[in-house]
């Protein structure tokens, strides 16, 4: 989550923003495998329709098929702890073109394979 004081002034939610978003191409399929290392979390975002647990030792999976270019926001669902109501969620959703130079300028910053 950012900080309050890193807040850009204009059309950033306050408690729903992050540091760095979940980028996935629209009109695609994508999969999204998710699990947790500490404790049970829910990777909730209402908007996408999507609410999937994330328990440790287990993989859990749902498939996506975003249909236009936005952000959606969405929060951890499961009371999983002390700072539970500061786990915010952000996809953000674009044209493949720019998903692909996002992964490039991504895999320049951290190797990927």
């Amino acid at each position: 989550m950012l900080q309050s004081d890193d807040l850009p002034m204009v059309g950033a939610l306050r408690l729903l923003e992050v540091d760095q978003r979940v980028v996935l191409p629209i009109d695609t399929s994508v999969r999204v495998l998710i699990t947790a290392s500490d404790v049970i979390h829910s990777w909730a975002v209402p908007s996408l329709g999507i609410k999937l647990d994330a328990c440790p030792g287990r993989l859990n999976q749902i498939g996506i098929n975003i249909n236009r270019s936005s952000v959606f926001y969405g929060q951890c669902s499961e009371i999983c702890g002390v700072n539970h109501s500061f786990m915010p969620i952000a996809v953000e959703s674009c044209r493949l073109e720019t998903y692909q130079n996002w992964l490039t300028n991504l895999e320049t910053i951290i190797p990927l394979g």
